[in-house]
C-alpha cells in the first residue's frame, strides 16, 4: 500500500507501507518534516495533518476537537495505515526546517555583538590570529635537465616563502599536485596550516583563488546557525540558519536520546543534522559568500553535550541514566572528512569542550564569549533556549548547572506554541480595564497570527497577572470576553478568534498552558538560587545578568522578573549578548588563543548537579507560583 504526504506549498512525497504501520513514522523514514516536540507520545498535538484521501485507523485525542476531527484533522502520531491513503502536511509543521535563512551581516546588532566579543577578547591579550596560511609561489618548470619530481619543487618553494622546515603534502593534495601545477603555469596558491614549523598542504588552486575560510556552528536542539568568515582579516562573510532537521525525533534532548538507541537510531540522528541540516547551511553559504567549499579550512562547533553526541554518531544513551556520564567532554583529532562535510577534507573541527552531562561546549563557548573568565565583578550568565543552562562567578571561580526548563521557552508543551517564526505573537500588552489585548507578529505586515513564541508566552502571562486576570497559581481570577472556560471549567484567554488566525483555529492560552510555563520559569529562578546558594551568596551581589539565546533577543526583562523568571535586581544590570555559543565559536575559529582559552575555561568550570543537589526541589516548588512563594523576593513586582 502507497501513503502520500501532500506537503502544502509543495510537491507530494510517496511511500510504501504495511497495515498497522504509524504515520508518523512512516514520515520520518520518507525525511518529510513533521514537527513532534514529544516524539509521539501524544501529549504535545502539534503533530497535526489533514486527512485527503483513504481511511486511517486513529485513536482519539483530547488535542482535536470533534468538529475537527470532522474535517480531516488527525494526530500522525495516533495514525495507523490500513490501506492507500493521501494527508496534507501543513507547512507550519514544516516551515522550522525548510526557510532556510541567511542573515544581513551588515545589521548594527549582529556586528556590535562580534566586535563586541573580539573587542573584549583582545583586552583580556587574546591575538585574532591562528595557523592557517595562503601563500602563492612560483616553481620552475621541469625540463630534460632539471628532473626535480613536482612534489620536492613545491615543498623547497614552499619552506623558502614561510620559513618552516617541514612540508606535508597529503595524498588528497598529491593527486590534484601536477594537474593543478601545469593548468596555472607553475605559479600556484597553496592553503595549509603551520604547526610546530610543519607547515601541512590542505589545498592547492589558481594563484587568484587566495581565500581562506573558516566555519563557526551553532548546533542548538531547535535551531542550528553558522557563519563563514575570512581566517585572514576576520570579516564575516556570510550567516544562515536553518531548524535542526533531528526535530522530528522530539524537542529535547531526552526524545532524541531514546530515538537514537533503537535499531538504526543512532545513524538516523547524526544523518539528520549532517546530511539534511548543515550540509545544505555550508552550501548556501558558500554559494552566497562566493567561495568553494574547499576553502573551508576550519570548523569549530559550539553544542550541547547530547548534540555533540548524535553529531559524531557516539552513544549518548549514559548522558541521561545515572550517574549521567558522557562518552567525551573533549574530542581532538577529527576532520570534516571524518563527518563527510562539505569543506576541505584536511580541515579540522574543533568542538568546544563539554562541562557536563547538560552543560556542553555551548556554553563553553558562550562562557568564553561573554568573559566572564576576565573579569572582577560577579556575573550571572543564562543561556535560554530548548533548556536552561547557567554559569555564575568571575576570573576567581566559575560555577555552572543545568535545569530541565523543558521546551517551553520554543513553545514546546504549550498548546498554541510555536518557534518564533512566522505568524508568532512575540511581544504584547493587555489592557487592565477592558482586557484586550495588543501584540505584534513577525513577519511582513498584515501577517495573520499563527501561534505564540516563548517571548511573548512571557509578555502574556506577566500581563495576565498584572492585570488580575490570572493569580498566583495561574488560574484565572477574572471573567471577561477574552476569557473562556471549557465544559471541565479550565479557562483560557482568547487572543486570536478562527477567522482572526493563519490557520482557521483560536489562538489562545489556557490554564495548563500557564502551569507548564510557570515550572518552566521556576526552574530557572531555582537554579539561580540553588547556584547562588551553593557559593554562599544572594542575588544582591550580582553585578550584571548576561542573558544569552535565541529566545533572550525578544524577551521583555521587566516582565520576566515580574513572573519571576529572572532576579528582582536593577534593569540596568540585564544585558543580551545575541548567540553567544556562535559568537564563541566564531573567537575559536579565528584565534588559536581563543580556542586554547575556552579549553582552560572548560576546565576550571565546576558542574552543579541540580538534581542531587540539597535542596534544589524546595527552591523549585516555591518558585512554582508567580512571582514566587515568597514576595519578599521581588519587591518590584507589578500588579493592577
Amino acid at each position: 500500500m502507497k501513503v502520500t504526504f501532500q506537503i502544502e506549498n509543495a510537491g507530494p512525497v510517496i511511500i510504501d507501507a504495511n497495515p498497522g504501520d504509524n504515520l508518523l513514522e512512516l514520515a520520518r523514514r520518507a525525511n518529510v518534516a513533521i514537527d513532534a516536540p514529544c516524539s509521539g507520545n501524544g501529549s504535545c498535538g502539534k503533530c497535526r495533518v489533514k486527512l485527503l484521501e483513504g481511511q486511517l485507523d486513529t485513536i482519539p485525542s483530547r488535542h482535536i476537537s470533534d468538529e475537527e476531527f470532522s474535517e480531516g484533522w488527525r494526530l500522525s502520531c495516533n495514525c495507523k495505515v490500513v490501506g492507500d491513503v493521501t494527508v496534507l502536511v501543513p507547512d507550519i509543521a514544516s516551515a522550522y526546517q525548510s526557510r532556510m535563512k541567511t542573515a544581513d551581516l551588515s545589521s548594527p546588532q549582529e556586528v556590535a555583538i562580534f566586535t563586541a566579543c573580539q573587542d573584549s577578547l583582545k583586552e583580556a591579550g587574546i591575538a585574532f590570529t591562528n595557523s592557517c596560511r595562503a601563500v602563492t609561489v612560483t616553481v620552475a618548470e621541469p625540463t630534460l635537465d632539471d628532473t626535480m619530481p613536482d612534489n620536492e619543487r613545491l615543498t623547497w618553494a614552499l619552506q623558502e616563502a614561510l620559513g618552516v622546515d617541514k612540508v606535508r603534502i597529503p595524498y588528497t593534495v598529491m593527486t590534484r599536485l601536477a594537474s593543478t601545477l601545469r593548468e596555472n603555469g607553475f605559479t600556484v596558491c597553496v592553503k595549509g596550516m603551520v604547526e610546530d614549523d610543519i607547515f601541512t598542504c590542505m589545498d592547492i588552486c589558481a594563484p587568484d583563488d587566495r581565500k581562506i575560510v573558516g566555519c563557526a556552528i551553532d548546533i542548538g536542539t531547535t535551531t542550528v546557525t553558522m557563519v563563514l568568515c575570512d581566517l585572514e582579516t576576520g570579516e564575516l562573510l556570510a550567516k544562515g540558519s536553518s531548524g535542526n532537521g533531528q526535530i522530528r525525533y522530539g524537542a529535547d534532548v531526552i526524545n532524541r536520546i531514546i530515538e537514537s538507541s533503537r535499531t538504526g537510531g543512532r545513524k538516523k540522528l547524526q544523518d539528520a543534522i549532517v546530511k539534511e541540516t548543515l550540509t545544505p547551511i555550508i552550501a548556501n553559504l558558500c554559494k552566497t559568500a562566493g567561495i568553494s567549499a574547499r576553502s573551508i579550512l576550519r570548523l569549530c562547533i559550539g553544542a550541547n553535550t547530547t548534540m555533540n553526541h548524535l553529531l559524531l554518531g557516539v552513544d549518548a544513551d549514559p548522558v541521561r541514566m545515572e550517574p549521567y556520564i558522557p562518552s567525551f567532554f573533549s574530542w581532538e583529532g577529527l576532520t570534516a572528512q571524518d563527518l563527510k562535510l562539505p569543506a576541505n577534507p584536511l580541515a579540522p573541527i574543533l568542538i568546544a569542550p563539554n562541562i557536563g552531562s547538560y552543560v556542553g561546549g555551548d556554553i563553553t563557548a558562550g562562557t568564553l564569549a561573554a568573559g566572564l573568565w576576565n573579569c572582577d565583578e560577579m556575573r550571572l550568565f543564562i543561556d535560554l533556549g530548548t533548556n536552561g543552562e547557567l554559569v555564575f562567578g568571575n576570573r576567581d571561580f566559575l560555577m555552572s548547572c543545568a535545569c530541565s526548563a523543558g521546551p517551553a521557552f520554543e513553545g514546546g508543551d504549550i498548546s498554541c506554541g510555536m518557534r518564533a517564526t512566522d505568524g508568532a505573537i512575540e511581544a504584547a500588552t493587555i489592557d487592565a480595564d477592558t482586557m484586550e489585548p495588543s501584540f505584534t507578529v513577525i513577519g511582513e505586515p498584515g501577517q495573520k497570527v499563527v501561534g505564540i513564541c516563548g517571548s511573548g508566552i512571557i509578555d502574556i502571562i506577566s500581563e495576565l497577572f498584572r492585570t488580575g486576570i490570572i493569580n498566583a497559581r495561574g488560574l484565572f481570577a477574572r471573567e471577561g470576553s477574552r476569557v473562556k472556560r471549557d465544559q471541565h471549567g479550565m479557562g483560557r484567554y482568547v487572543l486570536a478568534a478562527p477567522e482572526e488566525s493563519e490557520t482557521g483555529r483560536e489562538v489562545a492560552i489556557n490554564e495548563v498552558d500557564i502551569d507548564n510555563f510557570i515550572r518552566a520559569k521556576g526552574a530557572i529562578f531555582s537554579a539561580i538560587e540553588t547556584l547562588l546558594n551553593s557559593v554562599d551568596m544572594t542575588v544582591d551581589m550580582i553585578d550584571t545578568v548576561y542573558v544569552a539565546g535565541g529566545i533572550g533577543s525578544g524577551i521583555n526583562m521587566k516582565n520576566a522578573v515580574n513572573i519571576g523568571m529572572f532576579p528582582d535586581v536593577e534593569l540596568e544590570k540585564f544585558q543580551y549578548i545575541g548567540n553567544s555559543s556562535l559568537t564563541g565559536a566564531y573567537a575559536m575559529t579565528v584565534s588559536d588563543q581563543a580556542a586554547a582559552k575556552c579549553t582552560e575555561v572548560a576546565a576550571n568550570m565546576t558542574y552543579l548537579e541540580l538534581s542531587t543537589y540539597p535542596g534544589y526541589m524546595d527552591s523549585f516548588v516555591a518558585a512554582c507560583f508567580l512571582p514566587h512563594t515568597n514576595a519578599g523576593l521581588f519587591p518590584n513586582c507589578n500588579r493592577f
